[in-house]
């Protein structure tokens, strides 16, 4: 049975789940225990059982906090008026060259630290990353095909490939710890979005 959580209880639970996004994008989803979590969130240890039943329910909240702000963010980014849907798309695709170009993200690529790492771990965490990929490809699909209404973006443009152009260049930039993957994958979002003249 759930417990009714009232504003103020709401607000502890945000800023665990704020703070362990943080931590975790840095460090990885099982390199942190609950207790580093509610130190640097200032919440008393005993505490945590009271907003998630496990660790697992954390990482589900947490990959639902996440992708709920992310989404946001691009809805944004996607919606600004006064551009085409190619710029729009360029300038969303710029944002991400430049957060996953800092050393550490500060949870803007936690999705790319923690996609292969909890697809293994947890069948609800998995679920949980699908659900929010699958959102951010709708959202990049729905600009595609606005772009190619509009003749502003070539017609054989996939969002699923840009997504996964992404995503690899993101993994590579990590290993390699340079932005050249990621300078590499905005070259060639160019070349794949750029309608023929």
């Amino acid at each position: 049975m759930a417990t009714e959580i009232n504003p103020q209880q709401s607000e502890v639970r945000k800023s665990i789940l704020a703070v362990g996004q943080r931590i975790m994008a840095s460090k990885g989803f099982c390199a942190v225990g609950i207790n580093e979590i509610l130190t640097a969130a200032s919440v008393p240890k005993g505490s945590f059982y009271h907003y998630f039943g496990s660790k697992d329910a954390f990482g589900v909240a947490m990959l639902g906090f996440y992708f709920e702000g992310y989404l946001a963010e691009m809805d944004d980014i996607l919606g600004r008026a006064g551009l085409n849907s190619a710029q729009r798309l360029m300038n969303y695709f710029h944002g991400w060259k430049d957060s996953q170009s800092l050393l550490e993200c500060q949870g803007k690529c936690l999705a790319v630290k923690l996609g292969a790492e909890v697809a293994d771990l947890s069948e609800p965490m998995r679920l949980a990353m699908k659900q929010g990929t699958s959102e951010i490809i709708s959202r990049l699909q729905a600009a595609v095909e606005a772009g190619q209404a509009e003749r502003s973006i070539a017609l054989d443009a996939q969002a699923q490939s840009l997504y996964q152009l992404w995503l690899g260049a993101s993994v590579l930039a990590k290993i390699e710890r340079s932005a050249r993957p990621l300078e590499l994958a905005l070259a060639t979002t160019r070349r794949l979005l750029q309608p023929p003249a």
